[in-house]
């Protein structure tokens, strides 16, 4: 049986800010923010896998499934 959880989910989620006919300044377009792995979990699950001491201080977690590398989602656009 598999330890790890399911992860049927997105930590990455978007949102289009109002703009208004009346606003001087244009558009600004998508925003985008992250969202921890954590919150879609609800327990945890007991003898989760744990890194090395070492790699979990390089990663910021001692579990695998609560790390969660950022990938900026406006590289490439130019900003």
């Amino acid at each position: 049986m598999n330890q790890e959880p399911q992860k049927n989910y997105s930590t990455v989620k978007s949102y289009k800010p109002f703009y208004s006919q009346y606003d001087p300044c244009p558009p600004i377009g998508r925003k985008y923010y992250s969202t921890p792995p954590q919150l879609y979990l609800g327990f945890q699950p007991m003898n989760m896998p744990q890194y090395s001491a070492k790699e979990a201080l390089k990663k910021g977690t001692l579990w695998p499934y609560f790390y969660d590398y950022y990938d900026n989602p406006y590289k490439g656009d130019g900003r």
